[in-house]
């Protein structure tokens, strides 16, 4: 049998790059790895990789290419060039699947959430010269998953990616993650990841779990073997991962973390009042209730844990006023990190179907105008501002919290609250990432009439 070439195209955003800038935050593509495991050996597989070289065109027999919302334009882009050459070409990743009749008028083949359940009949169908329009996956055992090809990525990555579990039962209204892998938590068997972990060169982890801990007793047992099954092979990394912010009632399990090398965890908080939190639907959050913010980040950091904390502006109770407050109380807090985002309505999200419905949306002009869902420029109509002072106020927070004093000043209270120099270094490195995005300043377009994206 003739051997075959994959090329396989993690695409880059040519309007926001601010995260390329440092090698620090580039993330792997795990999807596409994932798809390499999936290909016959016979297959010559290539990844062609945006976040350190722009595409140059390879020839192929087949192209995959992953997406998310704000590479998507990248993605069509490449696309084309690719079937004007007659080659064929599948586009998948979480806005090929809220949108696959968009993306279909770019590729020959949908692949509709997770690889596995249907990469092996994409190939097969590619031999029989069949490919179908579109192919749905299926949430299938993550015990099943292979091991995904991290000889395929790009070796400038600081960070290997690796994925512990799948699914989240959470509701937040601005999240696509259910849509995509489905609100059961789905969990790989833990000897497969530390195999995983001990294969990798790499001494920094990033595990890309939306909750590394999970949720229920069953979970939260497998944390705890995996944690354990890290000091145990002394595999000597440094990581960090996603949680909720109920670790904080776990210290036992977080001085585990800590001791198989935990440095950070990265927790949504969102907002610091109720009525923002129930804009969101962080009903963990208001349940807990902000006034144990303060606690919670004590208990973490007495592990000698950074936080990385998430938080979101232009909530529909956001006013000018709430902007400031809000950036007064992440200065104010112990939180390590700051990742503080525009809020962004992603197709596959019940704000991006609420948006559309109340022609809210900023932006008509698809798919050219998914470069701009980028967290970092305003795309909707506010409810309490204009478009323009969201995006003014989100450049002064910005300025506020990526000042040259408040870092130092952050790295100095870093250091002290967690005991750990180490841990302090990981937290400054991690501020610089998000100054480089915030060196390109929020844009907010005018509000237009505006047809929502239509799929039939």
């Amino acid at each position: 049998m003739k051997d075959h070439r994959l090329i396989l195209i993690n695409p880059a955003n040519t309007w926001r790059r601010g995260f390329l800038l440092r090698n620090e935050s580039r993330q792997a593509p795990l999807g596409l790895g994932i798809v390499a495991a999936l290909t016959p050996p016979e297959w010559k597989i290539k990844i062609l990789d945006e976040n350190f070289r722009k595409f140059r065109f390879q020839p192929a027999d087949l192209v995959g290419i992953t997406s998310f919302t704000s590479t998507i334009t990248r993605a069509y882009e490449i696309a084309d060039l690719y079937r004007q050459q007659g080659i064929p070409v599948v586009i998948g990743g979480i806005h090929a699947s809220a949108m696959p009749v968009e993306a279909l008028n770019h590729c020959d083949a949908v692949v509709v959430g997770e690889a596995e359940s249907t990469w092996p009949q994409v190939i097969a169908d590619f031999h029989a010269g069949k490919l179908q329009k579109i192919y749905h996956g299926t949430f299938g055992d993550m015990k099943l998953s292979p091991r995904p090809r991290h000889d395929l990525f790009h070796p400038g990555y600081y960070f290997a990616s690796v994925q512990t579990s799948r699914g989240c039962p959470m509701d937040c209204e601005f999240c696509s993650v259910p849509s995509f892998n489905g609100h059961k938590y789905r969990l790989r068997e833990v000897n497969q990841i530390l195999d995983e972990l001990e294969s990798l060169p790499h001494k920094l982890i990033y595990f890309v779990d939306d909750n590394i801990i999970g949720y229920g007793q069953l979970a939260e047992q497998h944390a705890r073997s995996l944690f354990q099954g890290m000091i145990d092979r002394k595999l000597n990394k440094e990581w960090f991962a996603q949680t909720s912010l109920n670790i904080a009632e776990k210290p036992d399990l977080l001085q585990l973390a800590a001791k198989a090398g935990c440095r950070m965890v990265l927790i949504g908080i969102e907002a610091e009042k109720p009525a923002q939190l129930k804009d969101a639907n962080k009903r963990l959050n208001l349940k807990m209730g902000v006034d144990v913010y303060r606690q919670s980040f004590r208990t973490i950091h007495k592990a000698g844990i950074a936080i990385l904390g998430a938080f979101i502006y232009g909530l529909d109770s956001d006013t000018p006023a709430d902007i400031r407050n809000r950036t007064r109380y992440i200065m104010r807090s112990s939180v390590d990190v700051t990742q503080a985002s525009i809020l962004t309505p992603l197709p596959g999200t019940r704000l991006f179907e609420n948006y559309s419905k109340n022609q809210r949306l900023l932006i008509n002009q698809f798919p050219e105008g998914w470069k701009h869902f980028h967290f970092t420029d305003v795309v909707f109509n506010p409810v309490k501002m204009t478009p323009e002072q969201l995006a003014r106020e989100v450049t002064r927070a910005y300025r506020h919290l990526l000042s040259k004093r408040y870092l130092c000043f952050s790295f100095i209270r870093t250091w002290w609250n967690t005991q750990s120099l180490r841990t302090a270094v990981w937290a400054w490195n991690s501020n610089l990432n998000y100054k480089s995005l915030a060196l390109e300043r929020p844009v907010s377009f005018s509000y237009t009439n505006h047809t929502p994206p239509h799929e039939p």
